[in-house]
C-alpha cells in the first residue's frame, strides 16, 4: 500500500471526499455510507483519504462565525453527500443556547492569564460527549429517513458516552440503542443518568467486566459482518468518524476565543482515555489549525502516557485496569489510537494492520520503530499522568485560587497542563464533565457537595431499567436479536 500525504489544499474544483480504512481495505466510501457503519470491513477505522487544509485567509474568514456556522464550514469539507441546505439546518437545530446553555456552545472559562478551561459540558448529560452526540443523533435520523431504514446502535461506555448517546437517540425514529457499560464501575450519577431512562428504544446492558471488555464486545460484534448486516448494527463510540469529526469543531472555536486577529499558537490539554477527544485535535492540527502542543493527560491507567514517553503501546488486561476517581478514563485499550498511529507510520496501512492485529493480539502491545517515534514531536504530542491525590489537590487548588469547581477528569487535564505550559502560548484545558457527576471525589477534595442542575435533582432515586450480562459477545448478540423486534 502506497503511503499517502496527510493533507491537501482544497482545489478550485472540488473533488469527492472519500474515506479509507486504516488497515488497507481497498474500497473507498462516502460520508453517509460510513455514518451508519462504524468499523471498516477489515476491522480498521475510517479516515478521509486526505485532510482538507485551511490557510490563514480561511481562518481569518471563519473568525467571528457563530458555532453552527463554523461547524458548517468545517463539516462541509468532509461531508459532500448531504445537501448544504440540509446540513446547515441540522447544525442550526443542534447547536443552540437552549440545548447548551450558551450561544457560544463551548465558551472559555479563564483561570489566569494564558490558562483557561474550555467548557464542553453544558449539554443535556453534563459531559463533553453531548457536543458530538447531539449532532450524531440528528445525522442518524436524517440519513435513516432518506433511506427508509432502521438502525440498531451498539455502543460501549465508561460513563459519559452512554448517557450522551441515549439522551441524543431516545425517541428518535428508526433507532434502537444497545449500550454496554462495566457493571458497578461508573459513578452513581452516571449509572442513574443511563439506567433511569425508560424509553423503549433504549437498552442498557451492564457487563461483568471492565470498559475494555465492553469495547472488545462491540468490536467483535462489528467484525461479524453477517450479523452486522442482518441486524443493521451501527456505532456511536468515537470509532464512528462522524462523532470524532463533530469534535474537531470545538478546537477551532476554542482557538478563536483564545487568540486575537494576529493569531499565534495555542496549546490544548486533553484528559485522555479512548483517544477520541484528543484525536479530534490531531485532525484539526493536520488541517492547519495553529495548535502547538496536544497534551495527553491520563490517570493511573497510563497506557497513552507510556507510549508518548517511550514509543511502547502496552495494553493492560482487566486485572491491571485500575478503578479510579476519574472512571471515564479507566481504559487500557484506546480505540482511536489506531487513527493517530496510521498517520504516524506515514499512512502505511499494512504496517498499521500488523500493529493493531497480530502484534496486539500476540504480544499484548507493540513498540514503534525509532524513526517512527521520532515523528511524534512533529505531531505536537506530549503527555503526563495524574493520580487520585493529584486530582484532589488540583480540584482543591482550582477552587481556592479561582473559585472554579472542576470534575476529576478535568483535574487530570489541568494538573498535566500546568507541567507543560509555555511562556506566551495560551493553554486551553478541555473540560470534560461537570463536578456534579463525581460528587464523592468533590466532597473529598473541597468538603462540600457540588451543585447540580435542577433537572438532575433526585435522579439517583428514579426507577432503573437495565440487564446484567457476562462479558461474552455471543450472549450480547443473542440479546440484540431477541430485542430487535421489540
Amino acid at each position: 500500500q502506497a503511503r499517502q500525504p496527510l493533507g491537501r489544499r482544497a482545489p478550485g474544483l472540488r473533488t469527492t471526499m472519500q474515506y479509507l480504512s486504516t488497515r488497507g481495505h481497498p474500497e473507498r466510501k462516502r460520508f453517509c455510507e460510513i455514518l451508519l457503519e462504524g468499523l471498516a470491513p477489515d476491522g480498521g477505522l475510517y479516515l478521509p483519504e486526505t485532510y482538507p487544509r485551511v490557510d490563514a485567509a480561511t481562518l481569518a474568514r471563519w473568525r467571528g462565525l457563530s458555532y453552527p456556522r463554523l461547524a458548517f464550514e468545517i463539516l462541509s469539507l468532509y461531508i459532500d453527500d448531504i445537501p448544504a441546505v440540509d446540513l446547515r439546518a441540522l447544525l442550526d437545530r443542534t447547536y443552540t443556547a437552549a440545548t447548551f446553555g450558551d450561544a457560544r456552545i463551548t465558551p472559555l472559562k479563564p483561570l489566569e492569564p494564558g490558562l483557561a478551561l474550555q467548557a464542553l459540558s453544558n449539554g443535556p448529560t453534563l459531559a463533553f460527549k453531548d457536543v458530538a452526540m447531539q449532532l450524531l443523533g440528528a445525522l442518524f435520523e436524517y440519513q435513516l429517513g432518506r433511506l427508509g431504514q432502521q438502525l440498531n446502535i451498539l455502543g460501549a461506555t465508561s460513563g459519559d458516552t452512554g448517557s450522551a448517546a441515549e439522551y441524543a437517540m431516545r425517541g428518535r425514529r428508526g433507532i434502537r440503542v444497545f449500550m454496554l457499560s462495566p457493571h458497578g464501575r461508573m459513578s452513581p450519577f452516571q449509572q442513574a443518568q443511563m439506567f433511569s431512562l425508560q424509553d423503549p428504544n433504549i437498552h442498557n446492558l451492564a457487563i461483568e467486566g471492565v470498559f475494555d471488555d465492553c469495547q472488545d464486545i462491540v468490536k467483535a460484534v462489528s467484525a461479524d459482518l453477517a450479523f452486522k448486516q442482518r441486524w443493521c448494527i451501527g456505532t456511536v463510540n468515537s470509532i464512528n468518524w462522524a462523532r470524532l469529526l463533530a469534535q474537531v469543531v470545538y478546537y477551532f472555536a476554542g482557538y478563536f476565543q483564545a487568540t486575537g486577529r494576529d493569531g499565534g499558537e495555542v496549546d490544548f490539554a486533553v484528559p485522555s482515555g479512548n483517544f477520541g477527544n484528543i484525536c479530534a485535535g490531531h485532525v484539526a492540527r493536520c488541517m492547519g489549525l495553529p495548535i502547538g502542543r496536544l497534551v495527553a493527560a491520563t490517570n493511573e491507567n497510563d497506557v497513552l502516557d507510556e507510549f508518548f514517553r517511550t514509543g511502547r503501546y502496552r495494553v493492560r488486561g482487566s486485572a491491571e485496569t485500575h478503578a479510579t476517581s476519574s472512571p471515564s478514563m479507566d481504559i487500557s485499550k484506546a480505540s482511536n489510537f489506531e487513527r493517530f498511529v496510521f498517520d504516524l507510520v506515514g499512512r502505511d496501512a499494512a504496517r498499521t494492520a500488523e500493529l493493531f492485529g497480530p502484534a496486539l493480539s500476540r504480544d499484548g502491545g507493540f513498540t514503534v520503530s525509532a524513526d517512527e517515534f521520532a515523528r511524534v514531536p512533529g505531531f505536537g504530542f506530549v503527555s503526563g499522568r495524574s493520580t487520585h491525590a493529584d486530582r484532589l489537590a488540583t480540584i482543591r487548588d482550582c477552587w481556592q485560587r479561582h473559585q472554579v469547581l472542576i470534575d476529576t477528569h478535568t483535574a487530570d487535564g489541568l494538573k498535566v497542563a500546568r507541567a507543560h505550559r509555555r511562556a506566551g502560548v495560551p493553554m486551553l484545558v478541555l473540560e470534560t464533565a461537570l463536578p456534579a457527576k463525581f460528587a464523592e471525589a468533590i466532597r473529598e477534595a473541597v468538603g462540600f457537595e457540588p451543585p447540580r442542575p435542577p433537572a438532575t435533582e433526585g435522579i439517583e432515586r428514579l426507577p432503573r431499567r437495565f440487564e446484567v450480562l457476562p462479558a461474552d459477545a455471543e450472549r450480547v448478540k443473542r440479546y440484540i436479536a431477541e430485542h430487535c423486534g421489540a
